[in-house]
């Protein structure tokens, strides 16, 4: 896909809305703070509002942190709506401000979202993350320490601190420019992505006692209750990082993790190793992500969503030991 002019596009704009995902991880909200931060600089004319559902406390070392408007109003007309990290579906209460702006700016790297959905797209789901693609379309006269430290967070939470299989050379080479800017940044590492409070160990922990393996140890699946959440006063952002803790168990070719949401109503997390594409799970099902990280969410009991997810992973497994023999 072309590359874009981010700020041509944006050149005469006097009111601009940034926003990501619903429920916005380490790259929604790097990607997101870091744009933000960068047109504040560049289109210093503009009226520039950064509108997200409030993010974990853990990325307060993000500059402008307590600038994201996490109630959704905006005044006037938007000018340029640039949404970020996904498709509009995902945009949440930002939807509607979405659909209504007079230009629709889509940038995102979910191969889920290949078309885009704005008037003007830059979507390559071969990149590492949208952190990344925001720091290619930016002019480097505007970046300082806390724009790169911003985008830095994201793409590390996105590639696993760069062990993920979306982790290119390129993407290494930007870390080294980005790191050049003099932040702490193993500091940045420690805090945002392996540092957990007690509940969300204990709910970890909760996680992996209770988990099944199955297919020949090739699947491993865990689920946390409502009951349980409740329990432990638990948010969503709580479950961070537990499908990923599954997926790195000696055998686990795929790992599922889901929570529930509402009465017979369950979040479901993906993650593969080396051949089942999740994204096409997640796909399958209403959802979307990418090869070796996607979710969705699906209605039933516990057993009816392992049921049906699994026999989609299960497909795919086959279909590898097939090419395989």
């Amino acid at each position: 896909m072309e590359k874009i002019q981010l700020l041509q596009e944006c050149a005469s704009a006097k009111n601009i809305v940034i926003s990501g995902h619903s429920r916005p991880d380490g790259d929604c909200i790097g990607s997101c703070m870091a744009l933000y931060m960068y047109l504040k600089k560049a289109l210093p004319h503009a009226n520039i509002q950064l509108c997200l559902e409030k993010p974990s406390e853990i990325y307060k070392c993000i500059k402008c942190f307590d600038e994201i408007d996490s109630t959704f109003t905006v005044e006037g007309d938007i000018d340029v709506f640039i949404a970020l990290d996904c498709e509009k579906t995902r945009l949440g209460a930002a939807e509607a401000l979405f659909v209504n702006a007079k230009k629709r700016i889509n940038i995102d790297h979910h191969i889920s979202n290949a078309r885009g959905c704005g008037d003007v797209n830059y979507i390559m789901p071969n990149i590492s993350s949208t952190s990344e693609l925001v720091y290619d379309l930016m002019d480097k006269q505007y970046m300082d320490v806390e724009i790169a430290k911003a985008i830095y967070i994201g793409i590390v939470h996105d590639t696993g601190v760069f062990v993920f299989s979306n982790t290119s050379p390129q993407t290494l080479r930007i870390a080294a420019e980005l790191i050049e800017y003099g932040f702490d940044f193993p500091a940045i590492i420690d805090q945002t992505f392996y540092e957990k409070t007690y509940t969300q160990n204990q709910l970890l922990g909760r996680a992996l006692l209770e988990s099944i393996l199955f297919m020949h140890g090739k699947c491993i699946v865990s689920v946390i209750d409502k009951k349980t959440l409740d329990f432990y006063n638990a948010q969503p952002k709580d479950l961070d990082g537990i499908v990923n803790q599954l997926r790195v168990i000696k055998g686990v070719e795929c790992a599922i993790f889901m929570y529930q949401t509402g009465n017979l109503e369950y979040k479901v997390s993906l993650r593969s190793c080396k051949y089942v594409d999740v994204s096409k799970v997640a796909a399958y099902f209403g959802g979307g992500g990418h090869e070796r990280a996607a979710g969705c969410s699906l209605n039933g009991t516990f057993h009816d969503v392992i049921n049906n997810i699994s026999g989609q992973i299960i497909l795919q497994i086959k279909e590898y030991e097939e090419k395989q023999a």
